[in-house]
């Protein structure tokens, strides 16, 4: 019997990293849930994505986003660069294709926060990926939120607000489903997913069609 190599050995246990696909309407609580959980699993990355839109001032530049101006986002977009990219609300966004395949290939585990219709092309380029939906618990709670922002003008909430149902009839494109009303379950609702412990998460399961019905009406 030939004794494995060391090369043999790291090739039997290295596995290619594992995508998590993370979306939500504006005001549902996503982005809290994600660096609430990058605390819990130190071992997840989030992906940075690129975006035409003006820097809030508590954003760092590759931190938060990639900051770059529509010229720079229209020649990478024309050069293929890009893994996904969206318009919202007349800025563009989108992730870049050779930072998630990379990270990808060494084994990382990644997390990309993007809107609905980023995760529909990612779904297509990375079938393997898995896709998560966040619901608010109610709209009152959706457009309570929004409010609450200090950051936008009462003209982008109001178009947030109106835009958010059109999101949210996206919820059954996933593969899982969480709605955040107490922070911490919804957390641990996440944590079970990234873990391999979401089956009782599923879109499909009993009651969660009904509760969003009545969440778009």
């Amino acid at each position: 019997m030939t004794a494995k190599t060391p090369a043999d050995l790291k090739s039997a246990v290295f596995r290619r990293g594992r995508l998590f696909v993370i979306a939500a309407p504006s005001g549902t609580g996503k982005t809290s849930l994600v660096r609430a959980l990058m605390n819990e699993v130190p071992t997840l990355a989030v992906s940075i994505s690129f975006t035409t839109r003006d820097r809030r001032p508590t954003e760092q530049d590759g931190r938060d986003y990639h900051f770059v101006s529509r010229e720079q986002f229209a020649d990478m977009e024309k050069r293929g660069a890009f893994l996904e990219h969206a318009v919202v609300f007349d800025n563009r966004y989108a992730t870049g294709r050779e930072q998630v395949e990379s990270a990808l290939d060494r084994g990382q585990d990644l997390i990309l926060e993007i809107d609905w219709q980023g995760a529909a092309q990612v779904r297509k380029a990375l079938p393997e990926c898995i896709s998560i939906f966040i619901l608010p618990p109610s709209r009152a709670s959706l457009a309570e939120r929004l409010r609450g922002r200090a950051t936008d003008s009462p003209e982008v909430i109001a178009r947030r607000l109106q835009d958010s149902v059109t999101e949210l009839s996206h919820w059954r494109e996933f593969e899982y489903v969480i709605v955040n009303d107490v922070f911490d379950q919804a957390l641990a609702d996440l944590k079970a997913i990234i873990e391999g412990r979401g089956s009782a998460l599923g879109v499909d399961r009993p009651g969660l069609g009904e509760f969003v019905r009545k969440l778009l009406d």
